[in-house]
């Protein structure tokens, strides 16, 4: 079940700046190799229900180490047979204008 799923997750009561937490997410989500895009409101991941779930959850083990009170915002894609929509979706966006985006 190949899906992309968008996510965003703070701490809760630990002021304006979370950079940090967020890095210790990031750091998570690297080293698990599945495919991930950054954008500023949160992340792309594309892989299995599975395995981004499982990224997912380990993002929330590693920030309640350090946050007594978490949130998290989801939203997935799930359709059948595609793969490679982390760019292929721009790049068909980007065909149909004829042109390259500014990202």
């Amino acid at each position: 079940m190949a899906m992309l799923l968008e996510f965003s997750m703070s701490p809760l009561g630990k002021g304006e700046s979370v950079g940090e937490h967020v890095a210790g997410s990031l750091d998570v989500i690297d080293r698990s190799g599945v495919p991930y895009r950054l954008n500023p409101m949160g992340t792309v991941l594309e892989g299995e229900w599975d395995e981004v779930m499982n990224v997912v959850r380990e993002c929330l083990e590693r920030m309640s180490q350090q946050c007594d009170r978490v949130t998290c915002t989801m939203k997935f894609d799930w359709r059948r047979g595609a793969t490679g929509r982390l760019t292929a979706k721009v790049d068909s966006v980007e065909q149909l204008l004829g042109r390259k985006l500014k990202q």
